[in-house]
Parts: C-alpha cells; sequence; structure tokens
C-alpha cells in the first residue's frame, strides 16, 4: 500500500493519540516535580492539595463552554488555541515563586486543557464512523495514560539532567510545535481535506449516524441537558475520574512515602497502573465496538463500563493495607485498568447521543468527571490524616459501585448493529 492510500483518518487518530499524550506529560509532570517545588516554595501538603485541586477546577469549570465553541467554530480553531494557550502555563509554572502564583497558574493551565477531549469527541463525530468511535476513543484515552506512564520515570532524570524549571520551558515548546502541525493539517470536515479519497469519505458520511439509531431526529441542545441520559454519564464519571485522578496526583509521593523508595524506583512502580490504563483504554473501545457489530450490540457502551466499575471497585479495596510496593501496585493496576475501561463507552455513548453537539455534551459530562477529580486533590491528605490509606480507597471504592449501578440505568441507544459490509478498523 502507498503511503498516499491509507485513509486520513488513520493519520487522525495518530494525531490525537500525540496530543492525548502531550496533555498528560504536561499535567503529570507536576506530580513528579513535587518535592523540589514545595522545597522551593515552601508548600505544605495540604497547600499542594489546593493546587492540584485548582487545575482540576479549571479544567472543570470550562469543559461546557469549550465543548460549545467547538461545535459552533470547529476542532480546528479550538484545538491550535488550547494546545497553544495550555503549553504556555506549562512554561510559566517555572516562573512560579509563591502558594498563591502555582495557584492562579494552575488554574489557567487547567482552564487551557479543558477544551481537549471535548474537541476531540467533536472531531471523532465529524470524521469516524460509528462503528468505529469505540476504539479510536480508546486508542485517545491510551495516549494520555501512556503519557502520564512516561512522566514518571523519565521526568525525574530530566530534572536532574537540566532543572525542573528548564523541563518546563522545553514542554511548552514541544506543545507550541503541536499545535502549528494540527493548525496546517486538520480540516473541521473530511471532505475539504484534500487527501481524503472518494471511498473512505463515502464510508465516512454513510457511517456518522447509523441508520438503525431509534431515535432518528436530532434533539436539542437544550433537550440534551434535560435527559436522563447525560446526567446518568455525569454521575458515573465522577466516580471514573475520583480512582484515575489519584495517579495523577497522589500515587507518586504516596508509594515513595509509604515503601520508603527513591525517586527512580518510585516511577517505575507507578509507571504500572498508568499503563495498565492505556490497556484498559485499548480494550474497552474494542470491546465496544465488537459488541456493536453482533448480537450483544445493545450492551456495547453499558456491559464494558458495568465491568470496569466493578474491576475499579475490587481493586481500590484490595490495595488496603498491602505490606509490599509490589501489592499495592498490582491491585492499584486492577482498579486503573477498570476505571479506563469505562472511557470509551461513556464518550461512545456521549457522541452517540450528542451528534451535531458532541462537544457539549461530552463536556459537560468531563466537567463532572473532573470535579470529582478535584475532590481528590483536596480529600486524599485529609482522608489519610483522619483514617490512614483505607479511607481513601475504600472512598473510592465506594463511588465506583455506585458507577456500576448508574450503568444498568442507562438505555442503549442503539437497536441493531450498522451494516456489516463496513469496513473495521
Amino acid at each position: 500500500m502507498y503511503f498516499r492510500d491509507i485513509p486520513r483518518r488513520y493519520f487522525l487518530v495518530v494525531a490525537t493519540f500525540c496530543l492525548s499524550l502531550l496533555l498528560y506529560v504536561d499535567r503529570a509532570c507536576i506530580s513528579t516535580a513535587k518535592e523540589p517545588m514545595v522545597a522551593e516554595l515552601g508548600l505544605s501538603d495540604r497547600q499542594w492539595g489546593v493546587i492540584m485541586s485548582a487545575f482540576a477546577f479549571g479544567y472543570a469549570l470550562l469543559q461546557t463552554p469549550s465543548g460549545m465553541l467547538a461545535d459552533k467554530h470547529g476542532s480546528r480553531r479550538l484545538l491550535t488555541g488550547v494546545v497553544a494557550f495550555w503549553s504556555l502555563f506549562t512554561g510559566l509554572t517555572a516562573l512560579a515563586w509563591n502558594f498563591w502564583s502555582l495557584l492562579i497558574v494552575r488554574f489557567l493551565f487547567g482552564a487551557g486543557e479543558a477544551g481537549a477531549f471535548p474537541g476531540l469527541a467533536k472531531v471523532v463525530y465529524s470524521w469516524i464512523p460509528l462503528h468505529e468511535r469505540g476504539v479510536v476513543k480508546g486508542i485517545n484515552f491510551s495516549g494520555s495514560r501512556i503519557g502520564a506512564a512516561i512522566t514518571m520515570p523519565l521526568l525525574p532524570m530530566m530534572f536532574d539532567w537540566i532543572g525542573w524549571k528548564m523541563s518546563f520551558f522545553v514542554l511548552m515548546v514541544i506543545g507550541f510545535v503541536w499545535a502549528t502541525f494540527w493548525w496546517q493539517w486538520f480540516k473541521d470536515e473530511p471532505e475539504r481535506h484534500a487527501g481524503v479519497g472518494r471511498d473512505e469519505l463515502k464510508l465516512i458520511k454513510l457511517g456518522r449516524i447509523s441508520r438503525e439509531v431509534t431515535v432518528n431526529e436530532e434533539e436539542s441542545l437544550e433537550e440534551l441537558f434535560r435527559s436522563s441520559g447525560l446526567w446518568l454519564m455525569m454521575g458515573q464519571y465522577f466516580a471514573s475520574n475520583f480512582t484515575f485522578f489519584f495517579c495523577l496526583t497522589w500515587l507518586y509521593p504516596y508509594v515513595r512515602e509509604t515503601y520508603d523508595l527513591d525517586s527512580v524506583s518510585t516511577g517505575v512502580y507507578v509507571m504500572i497502573p498508568l499503563l495498565a490504563g492505556a490497556v484498559g483504554n485499548v480494550y474497552s473501545g474494542w470491546l465496544v465496538d465488537r459488541m456493536y457489530r453482533n448480537e450483544w450490540n445493545r450492551f456495547s457502551r453499558k456491559l464494558p463500563a458495568i465491568i470496569g466499575f466493578l474491576l475499579a471497585t475490587i481493586g481500590l479495596a484490595m490495595s488496603v493495607s498491602q505490606e509490599s510496593a509490589l501489592g499495592a501496585i498490582f491491585w492499584l493496576s486492577v482498579a486503573i485498568l477498570g476505571a479506563d475501561m469505562t472511557l470509551a463507552p461513556s464518550w461512545t455513548y456521549c457522541i452517540d447521543i450528542g451528534k451535531s453537539s458532541a462537544g457539549a455534551v461530552s463536556g459537560t459530562m468531563n466537567m463532572a468527571g473532573n470535579l470529582g477529580a478535584a475532590l481528590v486533590g483536596l480529600a486524599f491528605p485529609l482522608l489519610m490524616e483522619r483514617f490512614g490509606p483505607s479511607g481513601f480507597f475504600y472512598t473510592g471504592a465506594t463511588l465506583n459501585l455506585i458507577g456500576a449501578a448508574i450503568w444498568c440505568f442507562v438505555k442503549p441507544v442503539h437497536s441493531k448493529a450498522s451494516d456489516p459490509s463496513e469496513v473495521w478498523l
């Protein structure tokens, strides 16, 4: 196959994978820089928790507005702008001089990152046929987990080499490079991209909204915000994010301090749950699409999510009181794999019901999820101080059980699988 014959949506998947990877490298790098930053800025653990939550609040508050901007103006403008904006504040993190300056910078950094995944949801709606959406969303999110995973061992070495401040500036430049590429290469509609062939364009258009969707007419945005489906998505995503955000904020210092490890060993251990999350994302996305194409299609969004939440419940509960770092990491890997199995069905379902409003609908779900993430930054040090690790992990396990129960009430969008003659990614 010649290079020019490769479907352009495959290149799109690679580009968005790289975006997710970069997003989480930039997001997770501050966790590995905790020790030198706390020492230099004179911060307490509670202040550090507030700073971590400031990012999550900024990220949560602008999810819905960012999604609406993607729906109205397209993902080309939105993603170019948000990547450049958050990259700028990645660099400005190195210039913080006290608690308040770092708090403001990280809040604005979170606000900048808010448009990334709603913008990607709009990209998936416009470019990816319905029967490929699960695996594409799984690949998108696997990039974020791999990005966070490689950050844990590699960033401490980078800090030792060029210092934590210069490292933040290097990451800023990389973000500017991606934003420039996206502006030059991407088009909001595949028919406007010169590289998209006639056959691929036909496949995309036919697969954009399946002929078998039970609701034939698109609902207005106001109706979607009143629908039970969106509110159920918001509730379960709160639980999912509560589990995963622990990995980005407190897992590194928790493992290092609890098991008395050095920075490099801690980074290697902390990679494992994040890589498990990447596996969970891709597997769940594959499972969503596979079930959609056969007799299990009515459960293609629901069942992978329920399985994921149950695994997350077991993993968090079993991680309590593990005597070795390896035991704790094993069960936390089960928890993160399970929590990440909920992402592809959650985002695919939001794209299903949102259609041309996919950005706003998925952004609203992500807003609720990141309120759960913000709660982690505040709750972990308080629960640790009062109840020890069991207080936090049992709270997370309970939330995951609730998430599984919520999915039992989610109504399927599709009554039939799509045309079997369609080509699967």
